[in-house]
């Protein structure tokens, strides 16, 4: 059997269907092919479950011939957008389609009416294959690093002698032979789900352990600006590492804090320690890190019972309201507190 599935982006959602493509590997035996855009490629291109991996630029018919060449027995659609009917109606074989229950999500963010299920997306990313004779083999997430990625953590550690320094005084006192430092995600696509940079540098001023700051080229400059302000202890790597790179500090750390971002999902996949800070999304949604069977790692925080909260089931470049009211509101005693709880 041949399957091809779909899902163009982004970072996090491309990492919440692997459970799809492993369980369809190893319980049918069937060969797998993904086919996602050239920008995400590096999030599916080292899964050790995938056979073959299209990517386009942003039209379809950059790998039409060549799909169309595969004779695939079916597809699996768990993006439903234009671009996958596209694909769906050329191939002209069985599909199965994920509901992206797009009217539930209306309902709350415009008007606080949650019939939202109560299952996280990979469960009904899987019921939707479930026809297909795929069941959850409660795995968890895949996330595959290669080696020419891997990061040396005592050689990035030795960039920055303070730093390091501390580092090694801290495992030092608490006898901790692992690499005992926090990971903390400071980006997101999108403004409404990251914190103000105050809260983070007043975060980071309270933890008396080393941080390391992740995140893209664009938040290089507030990665600057926060360990300049927050402390000795706190080292800026955003925009100095590509993706895979990132993974690997994460996969290293003690715990990880984190926004409603990629980098998350890709914690869960190594079953980290998770605190997820929620502004404008809600867990509800679906989409809170996923772990294997009877691992509960992640802890959410979020400013509950606001009217206006979630405004977007994605995001926005600004709070509509004008107060952000859900990130500027989130406790960093809270934070704090419930880290020392789980990074030990």
């Amino acid at each position: 059997m041949k399957i091809l599935i779909i899902r163009f982006s982004s970072i996090g959602d491309i990492v919440l269907t692997t459970p799809v493509a492993r369980c369809a590997k190893l319980q049918l035996g069937a060969e797998i092919h993904f086919l996602t855009k050239k920008s995400f490629l590096s999030v599916v291109q080292n899964n050790i479950y995938i056979d073959k991996i299209f990517a386009i630029q942003e039209n379809i018919n950059e790998v039409k011939t060549a799909l169309q060449a595969e004779h695939y027995d079916c597809v699996i659609d768990l993006h439903a957008n234009l671009r996958s009917l596209q694909v769906k109606r050329f191939l002209k074989v069985k599909s199965y389609t994920f509901d992206k229950i797009n009217i539930h999500k209306w309902l709350i963010t415009n008007f606080k009416i949650n019939i939202l299920p109560s299952k996280h997306i990979v469960e009904r990313y899987l019921e939707c294959v479930a026809d297909l004779g795929i069941k959850n083999d409660f795995a968890g997430l895949d996330y595959f690093i290669p080696s020419k990625d891997e990061v040396s953590i005592p050689e990035l550690f030795g960039k920055n002698i303070m730093f390091f320094s501390i580092y090694n005084n801290f495992n030092v006192k608490n006898d901790v032979n692992s690499k005992y430092y926090i990971a903390f995600v400071i980006g997101a696509a999108h403004a409404t789900k990251r914190l103000p940079e105050e809260k983070i540098i007043a975060i980071c001023k309270k933890i008396n352990q080393p941080i390391v700051l992740l995140g893209g080229k664009e938040e290089t400059a507030i990665g600057e600006r926060i360990a300049e302000n927050a402390g000795v202890h706190v080292i800026n790597t955003c925009g100095q590492y590509n993706l895979n790179q990132s993974a690997s500090i994460v996969k290293q750390s003690a715990c990880v804090i984190t926004h409603d971002t990629g980098l998350m999902h890709i914690a869960a996949a190594f079953q980290k320690k998770i605190v997820s800070i929620w502004g404008n999304t809600i867990p509800e949604f679906g989409m809170y890190p996923y772990f294997s069977k009877e691992i509960k790692n992640n802890i959410s925080i979020e400013v509950k019972n606001l009217a206006c909260r979630p405004c977007s089931k994605i995001g926005h470049n600004a709070c509509p309201k004008g107060h952000f009211n859900c990130m500027n509101q989130i406790d960093v005693e809270e934070v704090c507190a419930v880290l020392s709880s789980i990074c030990k």
